[in-house]
């Protein structure tokens, strides 16, 4: 896992490191766009993750690589737990699963004694939020079909995928015990105007860049269509839901938005807001994203 400098300094090492190019223009998410799709990123686990097995389903279910990560004692010494994770990683719909993404899944499956599903959804330029959302609602279907009882949590455009997919399975009437969104993109359009409000402390996304990512995500659906902007949703019949999101994240006030759809519907919400936190805290190597990643596992432990 890559070392990230003192808290306070994050934000300085974002931008230095052009980890926010690809948001705040349009001109940077279009290179970013073509990089991948000239240089594809690698996608595969860390060679080493503690505690855990890592294995890969072949053939690709749906043509993805798709992993399955769970706990190594469990692996060994009794049957495969019936309780598992779905867990859609984040990345702008454009950047590959990281090593902070393996290490929180790691950790989710060894201290929750779960099998955690890690689904390598297609990018940008060839991928879509229909496609994803399907994807995910058939890994699910298929756990669900061999009698496990099934939490699902995403990060970032991961949590929009994760959100998009309750919503279809609620209308086919499946309601999961647990979904758990890190700094969520839920509305597309990125119309809020409370945007612009949290912009300036925000050093990693934007809207220019997000905007046009967003557009390119939503392949021949509208913008406002729910398989790409959940927050378009009805929120209604939804299982538990458990948000996480930072003061200092432009996504921040769509998750308040969020917050007050869940409680309107009389969805069960678990709110956490990390004051002064960044967009993905809880992949941070900081005090608050320590915290943030125990609230996470925490959410996704199945009851006892």
């Amino acid at each position: 896992m890559r070392i990230l400098p003192p808290e306070s300094l994050i934000p300085v090492y974002l931008k230095a490191t052009g980890a926010n190019r690809p948001f705040v223009t349009e001109d940077g998410a279009r290179r970013r766009i073509a990089e991948r799709f000239l240089r594809p990123a690698s996608y595969g686990p860390p060679s080493r993750l503690e505690g855990v097995r890592v294995d890969r389903r072949l053939p690709d279910p749906n043509g993805w690589p798709v992993y399955d990560v769970e706990p190594s004692a469990s692996a060994v010494q009794k049957a495969r737990p019936k309780s598992v994770v779905v867990y859609v990683h984040g990345g702008g719909w454009v950047n590959e699963i990281a090593p902070q993404h393996w290490t929180l899944i790691a950790r989710i499956a060894r201290e929750t004694n779960q099998r955690v599903i890690v689904p390598i959804y297609p990018l940008l330029p060839s991928g879509t939020a229909r496609e994803a959302r399907d994807g995910v609602v058939e890994l699910i279907r298929a756990e669900l079909d061999s009698d496990h009882q099934v939490r699902l949590a995403g990060d970032s455009a991961g949590g929009q995928i994760s959100l998009s997919a309750v919503l279809h399975l609620r209308a086919e009437g499946v309601q999961l015990p647990a979904t758990t969104l890190l700094s969520p993109a839920l509305d597309l359009t990125w119309k809020n105007p409370q945007i612009d409000v949290v912009q300036p402390f925000d050093p990693w996304l934007a809207r220019p860049g997000g905007r046009l990512l967003a557009q390119e995500w939503s392949g021949d659906d509208d913008i406002e269509d729910p398989v790409v902007s959940p927050l378009c949703g009805d929120l209604n019949g939804l299982g538990p839901l458990t948000i996480l999101t930072g003061t200092r994240d432009v996504l921040n006030p769509d998750a308040h938005v969020l917050k007050d759809k869940a409680r309107d519907a009389e969805v069960s919400l678990a709110w956490h807001e990390g004051e002064g936190q960044l967009h993905v805290y809880a992949l941070l190597p900081t005090k608050a994203g320590e915290q943030a990643a125990k609230t996470i596992v925490e959410s996704l432990r199945p009851a006892t």
